[in-house]
């Protein structure tokens, strides 16, 4: 699955238009072999775009009744920049109910799992994974895939804005300790292997890594390795 996915990866980054975008958010929902994923994306000015694998009948419904004004991903990722487990959030009001009733009447699944995501200018997006399961498997997935989800996130919103000629801002260069950083902790080492390995101190690695973060305009860390990852700055 790595490797479908690796593969996956490398030809989205290569998609020359909106549609073939769309195509590769299916491609990726097969891979994860899930029910449904969804990217959603709004600029400051109101300006909406999605690659979304849910029934049309479903969108139609959302938009009509405007239900991104009662949904509780909408409100929780709006006001924060870790992932959501749909499961963790406030169902308990009449509208929420509602709104999830409809979902599932639509196809979707009981599970949710959406990952927030902050571009230029204001841009704010959704990427979600959605699924039928129980709750002990679900997490599971979700902890699993994290790290590749928050890629996969990056890289589908990153090449959307740049079809739509809005790429990310120019960066400044990283260097060869801050490549090296990032590079140790995409590959899953922890901060304290990645130090060993560059035979550094936690300290030092740590001023690595904000530099790093702060060239490339990340919220944090896994933010900072997945767009060095999708900008081509580290390979591995």
């Amino acid at each position: 699955m790595t490797r479908k996915l690796d593969d996956l990866l490398e030809r989205l980054g290569n998609v020359t238009d909106l549609t073939a975008l769309n195509t590769s958010v299916h491609e990726l929902r097969d891979c994860y072999d899930v029910e449904h994923l969804a990217y959603h994306s709004v600029k400051s000015g109101g300006d909406q775009w999605g690659a979304l694998t849910y029934a049309p009948v479903w969108v139609a419904a959302y938009i009509e009744h405007n239900f991104q004004t009662v949904d509780p991903v909408v409100l929780a990722c709006f006001n924060r920049f870790t992932p959501v487990d749909w499961k963790r959030l406030d169902w308990s009001t009449r509208p929420a109910r509602a709104l999830l009733g409809e979902a599932i009447a639509n196809g979707l699944g009981n599970q949710g799992f959406s990952l927030p995501i902050r571009g230029p200018s204001g841009q704010f997006a959704l990427f979600t994974v959605n699924h039928r399961a129980g709750d002990s498997s679900w997490e599971h997935f979700t902890r699993d895939h994290l790290h590749e989800l928050l890629l996969a996130a990056h890289y589908v919103n990153e090449r959307a804005l740049a079809l739509d000629g809005e790429g990310h801002a120019p960066h400044q260069a990283l260097s060869p300790r801050e490549t090296d950083a990032l590079t140790l902790l995409a590959a899953g080492k922890s901060r304290a292997q990645a130090a060993e390995r560059l035979r550094i101190s936690e300290h030092t690695l740590r001023v690595y890594i904000e530099s790093a973060r702060f060239k490339l305009g990340a919220m944090n860390t896994t933010h900072a390795v997945a767009n060095a990852l999708s900008r081509g700055l580290i390979c591995l």
